[in-house]
Order: structure tokens, then C-alpha cells, then sequence
């Protein structure tokens, strides 16, 4: 029996982005497939807007708490999920997270091609010195589109 494993090349060490507040650091990129692996730290009050995409996204807790919300076909649906928590969210499902807590959360994404490519290319490398302004968010409004993103609500 052989054990597989992931290289990663000198390019593909951790870069990091700044999006709507989050700090969000890529750790793996498998180049032709759609695995991508993402720590996401979402500082105390900070969220991301309801959102929908084609491809399914698994989110780990690592630190704190993160309330995650997704529209299911029983109506919505709020998750919080701390520290180990696991959990998933289908294609094209209408979803997003926030922290309510007082200490920043953190944790992986399992994303595809897609949101990681947003992610690098309209990500920021300076941290925000204030929330989004309006701007920010319809820039990023009209960006996502680009990448089979949905915006609803930011």
C-alpha cells in the first residue's frame, strides 16, 4: 500500500490577501483541479456577504467561533460552529458567515479554481484601515460576477 501526498513548490507557499476584512492566507493549490486551501481569519465583528456559487465549499474551525448562515430547502439555516467544527455547503446554495464574538475566528476553506482565483486577484495585500466602504463592496460586487459568483446582499 503507498501513501499519497501533496508537494507544493516554492510558488505556492502562503500568500496572503486581504478581502471585505478578512485576512485570508492560500496554504495548497493543486494546479489542474479545483482543491484549493485557504485560512481565513475573520476578525470580532466582521462578515462576509450572502453569497452563491456553482462549486461546494468545506469550512474547518480552527480557533474562536464563526456563525455560519446557508439557505437550505427547509428555509434558512444558522450554524455556529467553533473550534474542530466542520461543515460543508453545496453548489449554488446561498450562504455566509460572521463572527459575533470578541476574539477574531479562524479557519480553512476547501474552495475551487474559481474562488481562488477572486481571491488572489481582487484580494488586497494591505491590511483595511476602516470596514468596506460602499466602493469596496460594489467593486467587489461586480468583480465576483467575473468569477461565477452571486452577490445578494452585502
Amino acid at each position: 500500500m503507498s501513501n499519497s501526498f501533496v508537494k507544493t513548490h516554492a510558488d505556492d507557499e502562503a500568500k496572503r490577501f486581504f478581502v471585505l476584512g478578512d485576512r485570508v492566507e492560500r496554504r495548497v493549490r493543486i494546479r489542474g483541479n479545483w482543491l484549493n486551501i485557504f485560512d481565513v481569519t475573520v476578525p470580532s465583528g466582521s462578515r462576509t456577504p450572502k453569497h452563491a456559487h456553482a462549486s461546494p465549499e468545506v469550512f474547518r474551525i480552527l480557533e474562536g467561533r464563526l456563525t455560519i448562515w446557508r439557505l437550505t430547502d427547509n428555509g434558512p439555516e444558522e450554524i455556529e460552529a467553533g473550534a474542530g467544527d466542520i461543515v460543508s455547503i453545496p453548489p449554488f446554495v446561498v450562504h455566509g458567515y460572521s463572527n459575533r464574538g470578541t476574539a477574531p475566528a479562524i479557519f480553512s476553506a476547501v474552495v475551487d479554481r474559481d474562488m481562488a482565483e477572486f481571491i488572489e486577484a481582487e484580494g488586497v495585500t494591505e491590511p483595511p484601515k476602516a470596514s468596506p466602504s460602499a466602493e469596496t463592496i460594489a467593486r467587489m460586487t461586480a468583480a465576483a460576477n467575473a468569477y461565477g459568483i452571486t452577490i445578494l446582499a452585502a
